[in-house]
């Protein structure tokens, strides 16, 4: 089955003042600007930002919900996201890096689609070296799942931790579907091909098999933290997705520590007995890409509505680790 996706981003009216070509020339310009200054403070911080330098730490930061490819309509609308194989990209760029001895990955995440969080949480667990994962605003469902892969968890004490939970969705569209005279017939070979298609109303039986996909989901998950952590299973499922501040989290043992990165990076200093820095390992994109991307945030700000149409294979139900 098919599923059709419309992100509509609203449209609003460009300043006369300030032509489109104009304002994707500034934008083309300030992204040339921040390139050049990358380069330069990358001289002045030994490899901590910009271009490498001095360092034993690799850091690689996961912000924003975690899904496999970006689409258009996000990098348009400047909502930041989580593409799971760059992050994946850059913790084994890492750990072929002779410099790095330790990995840092900072967590900002709600969460996001089960098998890529799962991919990022396989790569941490293969770094050969110490791996601390550090959740600061969120670490919620998919990126408590990635944190259960490292060695330790820190956070901050009003950081917000947990979630520990699946959750499966489907339109239900039966009803403005019988109100427009549309009727619903499809073709398949197997009982439960199209189970939970929006256009009719979901059997109780395709119902209960959907709600088994969820509960292996939520199994898988269970037995990951479980795993990672050390943790009984039967506690895991007693928090009841439940989310938690930082504080809150330490307690109940979902977090080793609470601090301030620098207090994670004295941390790592111990564990590989020797004064830290820290280099940030992020994805390589071309010059024209940055620009590019720069130049197309400088016009949608100027106004340009955008519309734009996804559209994916797979079934109507979308699972998510929320």
């Amino acid at each position: 089955m098919r599923r059709i996706r419309i992100y509509v981003i609203s449209t609003m009216k460009t300043n006369a003042d300030y032509s489109t070509p104009a304002m994707v020339a500034a934008g083309v310009v300030g992204a040339a600007a921040t390139l050049a200054g990358k380069h330069l403070v990358g001289r002045f911080t030994r490899g901590r930002f910009g271009s490498p330098g001095d360092y034993n730490v690799a850091k690689v930061t996961v912000s924003g919900p975690i899904q496999r490819t970006r689409n258009r309509s996000s990098s348009l609308s400047g909502g930041t996201v989580c593409i799971a194989d760059d992050i994946v990209e850059q913790i084994e760029a890492a750990d072929a890096d002779e410099a790095v001895e330790a990995l840092l990955l900072e967590l900002n995440t709600p969460g996001g689609e089960v098998l890529p969080s799962d991919d990022i949480r396989r790569a941490a667990v293969d770094f050969d070296g110490p791996t601390i994962a550090y959740a600061t605003d969120t670490c919620a469902s998919g990126g408590y799942w990635i944190a259960s892969g490292c060695d330790e968890v820190w956070a901050r004490d009003a950081s917000l931790v947990g979630s520990i939970g699946v959750v499966g969705s489907r339109p239900n569209a039966a009803g403005l579907a019988d109100k427009l005279g549309l009727s619903y017939e499809q073709f398949t070979a197997g009982e439960y091909k199209d189970a939970g298609v929006p256009l009719r109303e979901i059997e109780d039986d395709e119902r209960e098999y959907l709600q088994s996909i969820i509960n292996g989901y939520y199994d898988q998950f269970v037995e990951t933290v479980s795993d990672g952590r050390d943790m009984d299973p039967q506690a895991i499922r007693d928090m009841e997705a439940r989310i938690y501040l930082g504080s809150d989290a330490l307690e109940i043992g979902l977090v080793d520590e609470l601090g301030t990165q620098s207090d994670v990076e004295d941390r790592i200093g111990d564990l590989i007995d020797a004064e830290v820095e820290t280099h940030e390992f992020e994805p390589d994109r071309s010059v024209a890409e940055r620009l590019g991307l720069g130049a197309e945030r400088v016009a949608f700000a100027a106004g340009n509505g955008v519309a734009n149409v996804a559209v994916g294979d797979g079934s109507d139900l979308d699972i998510k680790l929320k």
